[in-house]
């Protein structure tokens, strides 16, 4: 294929089956990438515009091509895009999720630090939330700020609620609090969100919170880790990042991140605006539902 006839942003694989949205989210979810400089990834959307705009330069390859539109998608927005915070990012999910899950799985006794782990987990998903968010539906400063308030005291009042509650309970069912109290928060968020995501977020975070208490559970009556019991958090935190390598991207793949939707179906001062300036011609809307 001629360079100069390149679609830079045809997907690369098919997004109407779950493999293909798979492979692409493990390419652009790819923890590697928050390593690069702000001018390493400046280079690479120079790149991808100068080839939307039909002016690739010459010798590049269309590895290249594909490399700096993996860079592209992983730290722009895809409807502004402006470069996204690092924190943000999807690609972050690895790094930061593993440790702050690592740690609320480790320090789940006490309700101080229960409060805490839980109000940092939730400050790190409302970053995520709005970094990722649909970008051409403007949200207010209070908006952001009740959906901050109500996910973090959900978590907050389910985790403290649980964890008095499970004093008497096994040990392996108190472990199981973290992922309750998480669960909860985004549930509750999908009040005023979009179901979907919500979806993804908890299957995203299921298997790491839901196995690892198991896991640890029984390495624990053996002798040696009760000798480096200030490994265990370490420990929690590495095999935490092993399980969220596989479900980023495959909770990420779950659903479209291209959706549509009818036109009748839309708030009504957006169906009017439509409806005024098109008519009865668009049925069908589309829109990225974030991330």
């Amino acid at each position: 294929m001629a360079l100069s006839s390149f679609d830079i942003d045809a997907p690369r694989w098919d997004q109407s089956t779950f493999m293909g949205r798979l492979k692409h989210f493990f390419n652009v979810t790819d923890f590697r990438t928050v390593l690069l400089s702000d001018s390493r990834l400046d280079e690479a959307k120079a790149l991808v515009e100068s080839c939307r705009a039909g002016s690739i330069p010459p010798g590049t390859t269309e590895e290249q091509l594909h490399y700096a539109k993996k860079l592209y998608d992983s730290a722009f927005h895809p409807d502004t895009g402006d470069r996204m915070n690092l924190i943000g990012r999807m690609s972050f999910q690895v790094p930061g999720g593993m440790a702050i899950t690592g740690f609320m799985l480790q320090f789940y006794r006490t309700v101080p630090a229960v409060v805490f782990w839980q109000w940092v987990n939730q400050s790190f998903n409302a970053l995520v939330n709005y970094t990722n968010r649909n970008a051409a539906s403007p949200i207010t400063p209070k908006q952001i700020g009740v959906a901050y308030v109500t996910a973090t005291s959900t978590a907050l009042a389910t985790a403290v609620g649980l964890n008095l509650y499970t004093k008497k309970a096994p040990p392996l069912v108190a472990r199981w609090v973290p992922f309750a109290a998480v669960a909860a928060a985004n549930c509750k968020a999908a009040v005023k969100g979009i179901t979907q995501v919500v979806i993804s977020r908890i299957t995203m975070a299921a298997p790491g919170m839901i196995i690892m208490p198991i896991i640890m559970q029984r390495l624990e009556k053996f002798k040696f880790m009760q000798r480096i019991t200030y490994l265990h958090a370490p420990i929690q935190v590495m095999m935490v990042g092993v399980f969220l390598v596989f479900m980023v991207p495959a909770a990420c793949s779950l659903f479209p991140q291209r959706c549509s939707m009818s036109v009748s179906k839309l708030e009504p001062e957006l169906r009017d605006v439509i409806v005024s300036k098109y008519g009865d011609s668009i049925q069908q809307v589309y829109f990225n539902k974030g991330l």
